[in-house]
């Protein structure tokens, strides 16, 4: 009953195993454990951002993925019917975006966590949380060999999603919270090459995205309001492809193409829980949740588990308290997501832009800087608070009224 690990992660996808990996390194004892066997998929968009792929980059893990044949993304193309926008995602030290299946990226970081020294069980069930005294103590739990085991740490992480089991047992504080606003569905269709680009169609109550994936695969995705969740539910695929035939270039371009997988869907709420707690954190999609329709899942997960194992390590290394370390990982967090959440959940409803935002969209449109500065904001490279701000669409609806003014004025000649 001794205590063996400094700490135990609890899943070992895209938060948990970057949190193992990176604590490992710095030579703290750490059990990662997972339910699944890798490599497993998962429901997922599974679009990394530039900002993600800096991530892997940093951890010295983005060649492993290129190696993989996961094709890069240079450009987020946004249809609005009328007109598109298209720019460029990152910036000059992060430019290209990726989309890989998760059966490959997050064998690739257990991986990782395994070689820096992680200890990794998977196929390991964990059944309770230990909690003495107002404290979580450790995991008890099973593989598949059965027979319970009980490991202790000085915190437990949990990184095992929505549904986690360390939230569950600890009942976090959770606030900000907003319904499913989304219901989404996908597949993979091969013949549908997108030449790098990642491209999103909005249409009023309805929209849909193509990205191009391994294996030659395109991810298509399609969603609507979750009022209609129930009822679409009974005929996904002709709701799906009526979806799409709301942009019939697109349509045309898929009735060429072969659907190669079942739909796979889901529809997720939105929530913060303060990801910390006498011997417990939580990483990902455990403390921190939104919408899938801007695809900041992974990203978020590199980079919160980049915040939580820095926390962490201060407090193993006796350099800050537990109270001050996780409480700036928790101010640092919301503060990195809080705009990017309420845009998101914006978006989410499908509503049709209000007349000032359908004004900003249309003077962004035929302007490359600020093009770039829309995909920009909806990689989550750009802050839509900063992306928003009175300065930058005033300078953006001023660039477009003067570049009007010059048409205007070279038609008159």
């Amino acid at each position: 009953m001794n205590k063996k690990f400094d700490a135990i992660v609890v899943g070992a996808r895209c938060a948990g195993s970057p949190t193992a990996m990176l604590l490992a390194q710095r030579g703290y004892r750490v059990l990662l454990v997972d339910r699944a066997t890798f490599p497993s998929d998962t429901v997922s968009t599974h679009i990394l951002h530039p900002l993600g792929a800096s991530a892997l980059s940093r951890w010295g893990l983005l060649d492993r993925l290129t190696a993989t044949g996961c094709p890069p993304i240079h450009t987020y193309s946004f249809d609005f019917g009328p007109f598109t926008i298209a720019g460029s995602p990152g910036t000059p030290a992060a430019p290209l975006a990726y989309c890989p299946r998760r059966t490959i990226l997050d064998k690739l970081l257990v991986d990782a966590a395994a070689e820096s020294g992680a200890e990794v069980r998977e196929g390991f069930v964990v059944e309770e949380i230990l909690i003495e005294d107002g404290r979580v103590v450790g995991i008890k739990g099973h593989s598949k060999q059965g027979g319970d085991i009980i490991e202790r740490a000085d915190v437990v992480v949990g990184a095992d999603g929505r549904h986690s089991i360390v939230a569950e047992a600890v009942q976090p504080e959770q606030y900000d919270e907003k319904p499913a606003l989304l219901a989404g569905y996908y597949t993979y269709w091969s013949g549908l090459p997108m030449e790098g680009r990642f491209e999103q169609y909005i249409r009023e109550h309805r929209g849909f995205a193509a990205v191009p994936t391994h294996d030659d695969l395109t991810l298509v995705i399609a969603g609507w309001p979750y009022a209609e969740f129930t009822e679409n539910k009974k005929d996904i695929e002709g709701n799906y492809l009526r979806t799409i035939e709301l942009a019939p270039m697109f349509a045309d371009r898929l009735r060429n193409a072969r659907q190669e997988t079942r739909f796979a869907g889901t529809a997720v709420p939105n929530y913060f829980r303060k990801p910390y707690g006498p011997g417990w954190a939580l990483v990902g999609d455990a403390g921190y949740n939104k919408d899938f329709i801007t695809a900041q899942g992974i990203m978020d997960a590199f980079q919160h588990a980049e915040l939580c194992a820095a926390a962490l390590a201060a407090v193993f290394s006796g350099t800050r308290s537990f109270e001050d370390a996780m409480g700036d990982y928790h101010r640092a967090r919301d503060a990195q997501v809080k705009a990017m959440y309420e845009f998101t959940c914006l978006l989410a409803t499908l509503e049709p832009p209000p007349p000032e935002m359908q004004q900003l969209i249309g003077a962004i449109h035929g302007s490359q800087e600020a093009m770039d500065g829309f995909a920009r904001l909806n990689a989550g490279t750009t802050s839509p608070a900063e992306f928003f701000a009175p300065e930058n669409v005033d300078a953006i609806m001023a660039a477009a009224a003067s570049s009007s003014h010059k048409k205007g004025a070279a038609h008159a000649r």
